[in-house]
C-alpha cells in the first residue's frame, strides 16, 4: 500500500510495483520503482514510449542493486525497442546517479536543464578538501559547536559516491519548451526552490504531470540554503513556483511524483504545501518574540522529532531557508552576537495579528474523527 493521504488526494492505484519491475500507467507510460537504501526507501521513475525507442524518465541512485536492476529491465521489459534518451528532473543523485553509465550504455542524448547539469557536474567533483571556511563560518553563524564543526568536516564531499560520472554533454530543457514522444506533445515546466532548475513534464492529451520532487503526495521536499550561497532565498522561489503551478496547471491532472505514488488532487497538494510552510514562517516568528535565538535553537519548532548528526545538516538547511525568507522580507531582525552567531528577533507589528487570525480559523475547522 502506498499510504495514508490528506482530504482531497487520490491514489491512482491501490498498490505500488514490485521494486524492478513496471506498472503500466497510461498507453506508452511506465511505473518502474527503484530502492533506495535510506529512510525513504524508494524512488519512482517512468519510462515513455516512443516510435523507435524509449526516454527514461529520472535515473536511481548509483548504489545497491540499481545497475543490476536496469540490466534486467533491458533484458526483459524493453521489448525490440533501444533507449533512445535518457532526462533527469533535477541533480540529486537519486536522479542523476544513474545518468552518465545510462548514456554510456546506449549512448544516447542526455536531457536536463542548465542549473541542474551545471549543478550536478559540481557536486559530484567535490571532496572532503572542499570544506572551506566559507563552510566552517556558514555553519558557526547557524549555531554549531566546533565539534559539531569538525564533524560536519569528515562527512562533507559524499555526494559523488552515489553517483556515476555525469554524462559529459546534455542537450538543455527550457521551460515553455516541448519534446514530442509517440506525437504526444510533454511541455516543460521548471520548478524551484528544491533545486534550482527543476523540470516537470506535463502531457495534456493523457493530462499527466511528471513531477519529480517538486509535487509528492505525502512528503515535503527539502527547501535548503547552503553554504556556498548563505544568503539564497529558495523558499521564495519554492512558493513562488506552486503559485504558478495552481495557475498553469489543471486541477484534475495525474501526477506522477518522485516519491510515493501517482495521485490525483494537484490543486490541493499545492495549496497543503504553500500553507504548511506559511504555518512553519509563522511559528518561527512567534518563536523570536521573547528571545533572539541562533538557527540551531529554532529547530525544535520546524522539527519536533529528534535529529541525529545525519539529519541535523538538511534540517538546518530548511531551517535558514525560512528564517532567510522572514529576514528579506523584514519580518524578522538578524544580528550577530560576540560569539559570531546569527541571532532572531520579531519586529513586524503585525504579527499579533496574524497569530490571532491563524488561531481563529484553527478553531474554525471541523474536529475529524480518526
Amino acid at each position: 500500500m502506498p499510504g495514508k493521504l490528506a482530504p482531497g488526494l487520490k491514489y491512482l492505484f491501490d498498490d505500488v510495483p514490485e521494486s524492478g519491475s513496471l506498472k503500466e500507467i497510461a498507453p506508452g507510460v511506465q511505473w518502474l520503482r527503484m530502492p533506495l537504501p535510506m529512510a525513504l526507501d524508494h524512488i519512482n521513475l517512468y519510462l515513455l514510449e516512443d516510435d523507435d525507442g524509449w526516454w527514461i524518465i529520472d535515473t536511481g541512485i548509483a548504489i545497491g542493486p540499481t545497475q543490476k536492476i536496469w540490466e534486467q529491465i533491458f533484458e526483459t521489459a524493453l521489448g525490440d525497442k533501444p533507449v533512445k534518451a535518457v532526462l533527469s528532473t533535477h541533480y540529486h543523485p537519486d536522479h542523476t546517479g544513474m545518468a552518465g553509465w545510462l548514456c554510456e550504455h546506449w549512448q544516447v542524448p542526455f536531457y536536463m536543464t542548465q542549473a541542474e547539469y551545471l549543478s550536478g557536474l559540481a557536486f559530484s567533483r567535490m571532496q572532503s578538501e572542499h570544506f572551506s571556511w566559507n563552510s566552517a563560518n556558514y555553519l558557526k553563524q547557524a549555531g554549531y559547536s566546533e565539534p559539531q564543526i569538525e564533524r560536519a568536516r569528515k562527512r562533507f564531499g559524499g555526494f559523488g559516491d552515489y553517483i556515476k560520472p555525469m554524462p559529459t554533454a546534455y542537450r538543455r530543457l527550457v521551460d515553455g519548451s516541448n519534446l514530442t514522444i509517440s506525437g504526444r506533445r510533454w511541455r516543460v515546466v521548471v520548478g524551484s526552490g528544491h533545486c534550482p532548475e527543476h523540470a516537470c513534464l506535463y502531457n495534456e492529451t493523457l493530462n499527466i504531470l511528471i513531477s519529480g520532487d517538486q509535487v509528492i503526495p505525502r512528503i515535503t521536499s527539502n527547501v535548503s540554503v547552503m553554504a556556498g550561497e548563505p544568503e539564497a532565498n529558495p523558499l521564495k522561489d519554492w512558493l513562488a513556483s506552486h503559485e504558478r503551478f495552481l495557475d498553469i496547471l489543471p486541477e484534475d491532472a495525474l501526477v506522477l511524483p518522485a516519491h510515493n505514488a501517482p495521485f490525483h488532487g494537484l490543486h490541493t497538494r499545492l495549496r497543503h504545501l504553500i500553507e504548511h510552510h506559511e504555518e512553519h514562517l509563522l511559528a518561527l516568528e512567534e518563536a523570536c518574540v521573547d528571545s533572539a535565538p541562533t538557527a540551531m535553537e529554532l529547530l525544535p519548532v520546524l522539527f519536533k522529532r529528534e535529529l541525529d548528526d545525519s539529519q541535523v545538516g538538511l534540517a538546518l538547511g530548511e531551517c535558514i531557508a525560512h528564517l532567510n525568507y522572514l529576514h528579506q522580507r523584514g519580518q524578522l531582525a538578524r544580528e550577530l552576537n560576540a560569539g559570531g552567531q546569527h541571532t532572531y528577533r520579531s519586529i513586524d507589528d503585525t504579527l499579533h495579528l496574524r497569530l490571532r487570525r491563524h488561531r481563529a480559523e484553527i478553531d474554525d475547522q471541523p474536529i475529524l474523527q480518526v
